[in-house]
């Protein structure tokens, strides 16, 4: 039975589902395409209430981010309905957990929201961030980390488990109000509860998944920093020594110089050097070998947790791919027809490859076709953007470079940026013009409409590349076709060659 059995070739159904996050800093709402391996987010809104402060001293959340969020939270009933939201996911963290007033506000709050609201324990906010970094990055193996305003979660990742958690009460929110506002006080408070960690000691030489808004904001200005190619936060990647650099720099910065920093949300300056001190102290307890910043979290570990268990398991690269063929392609089953018919240069007799490398192969094949609908002289340009940029997850940065290189290859694309290319070494370069020639070849067999290419043969043989066409197709040779087969055979360094039979 073939990898792709049961994949289905009509477009993806819009089912819209919310989820409503009612954390210590922010209360957002995101709604998603679709309760699905790899959702995308169609309306993201969040507002900074701040209901977090001041929690540590008084023990009541504060009557102006009540009100702030109770508004908010009225507002965001209205735009479900009118996106057709038929389920909302709402919880609450440790602000609502905490407080003497937290049953009372949420409450007000699911009469505002006009849905129920789930207040998270701090093992259970620990479990769905965890949730969310392998939904997102399924082999992860290290630390999970969220930082929230009010607590910071840690939770053990090792083949596709989850371990050993504990939640800490460390917020920025939490720090300032505890430390009057000072970051030296706040770093003594922070090392007193690390230093006591036991899921710390299993960081070592391994890596640290970072999740949460003040460290997204932070890995941005690394980015920025370091005049980095590609700006995706999924998936960065920054050493021990550049985390510690990093987080050094802006922990030390005051809220007044951080307004001019470019690339940084303005409305985290007063939280930002808290989250880039609790970072820095992670690394020197942890000693871990580098952080991954992990743009899923809370929200989608609670929709992946949703997922029937054969869902869950399913490869969240491959299904993103698979509803950008379905959506942009001319043919979805022709997409799957290419992956089946390219596995024959790899065969045991063909060229080796890795099954990373299968991956990446039957990922190109799914988005091979996305720019068909361009202007002819732009569809390399547009099929780089769109895959270089899409919210894929379950792959690194120089994946997604390769799987967009490809196909504007593909597309007898020729000018790419260096800069991107940087990301990645020859031999990926070599591969992705090796693949682009054969879709090339193949799209000029089948234009792009399925029943043709499983009738067609391509091998290797001795030192021949043979392409095999059944009596029937014969006709289907002609310039276009011995101009692409020569094009392939000279890549891999053989001789082309055509059969009939």
């Amino acid at each position: 039975m073939s990898w792709h059995s049961g994949f289905r070739t009509e477009p993806p159904k819009y089912r819209p589902v919310a989820v409503v996050d009612i954390g210590s800093n922010s209360v957002r709402l995101v709604v998603y395409d679709g309760l699905r391996r790899s959702p995308s987010p169609i309306f993201n809104e969040k507002v900074l209430c701040g209901l977090g402060k001041g929690v540590a001293i008084t023990g009541r959340l504060n009557e102006t981010a009540i009100t702030r969020a109770l508004q908010s939270l009225r507002r965001f009933r209205t735009l479900v309905q009118q996106i057709g939201v038929k389920q909302v996911f709402a919880v609450a963290t440790a602000a609502a957990r905490e407080a003497e007033n937290g049953e009372e506000f949420i409450d007000k709050a699911e009469k505002a929201l006009g849905a129920g609201i789930r207040v998270l324990t701090g093992k259970e906010e620990a479990r769905f961030a965890a949730l969310g970094v392998l939904a997102g990055t399924p082999e992860a193996d290290g630390v999970a980390g969220d930082l929230g305003g009010g607590s910071l979660e840690l939770i053990d990742i090792k083949d596709g488990k989850l371990l050993d958690g504990v939640t800490l009460p460390i917020g920025p929110l939490r720090l300032i109000d505890l430390s009057g506002a000072n970051i030296d006080r706040a770093q003594t408070i922070v090392d007193e509860y690390l230093s006591k960690t036991p899921v710390l000691k299993k960081l070592k030489g391994r890596t640290f998944y970072a999740v949460g808004g003040a460290w997204r904001n932070l890995a941005r200005v690394h980015m920025a920093q370091m005049d980095y190619p590609l700006h995706v936060l999924h998936h960065y990647q920054m050493d021990r020594k550049q985390a510690r650099s990093i987080s050094e720099l802006m922990s030390h910065l005051t809220a007044a110089s951080l307004k001019d920093v470019k690339d940084m949300s303005k409305a985290r300056v007063d939280t930002l050097p808290y989250g880039a001190m609790i970072l820095d102290r992670l690394m020197h307890f942890g000693e871990a070998k580098n952080v991954v910043i992990s743009v899923y979290g809370v929200r989608e570990g609670l929709l992946y947790s949703k997922l029937p268990r054969k869902k869950m398991s399913s490869d969240a690269l491959l299904s993103s791919c698979w509803d950008f063929a379905r959506r942009y392609a001319r043919s979805p089953a022709h997409e799957l027809e290419l992956c089946d018919w390219t596995d024959q240069i790899f065969s045991k007799k063909g060229l080796a490859e890795t099954e990373e490398q299968k991956r990446l192969r039957y990922a190109a094949c799914l988005l091979a076709d996305i720019g068909w609908r361009a202007h002819p002289d732009y569809r390399a340009e547009r099929s780089l953007g769109m895959i270089s940029q899409a919210a894929f997850v379950g792959i690194d940065h120089p994946g997604r470079v390769f799987l967009a290189l490809t196909i504007f290859f593909r597309y007898d694309g020729e000018a790419m940026s260096e800069d991107m290319t940087r990301l990645l070494d020859d031999k990926h370069v070599e591969r992705a013009h090796l693949l682009s020639s054969l879709f090339r070849l193949a799209y000029i067999l089948s234009a792009a409409m399925p029943g043709l290419l499983p009738r067609i043969g391509i091998k290797i043989e001795a030192k021949a590349l043979v392409l095999t066409l059944p009596e029937k197709l014969k006709d289907l040779m002609g310039e276009r076709v011995e101009k692409r087969l020569s094009e392939l055979a000279f890549e891999m360094g053989l001789t082309p060659k055509v059969a009939i039979k």
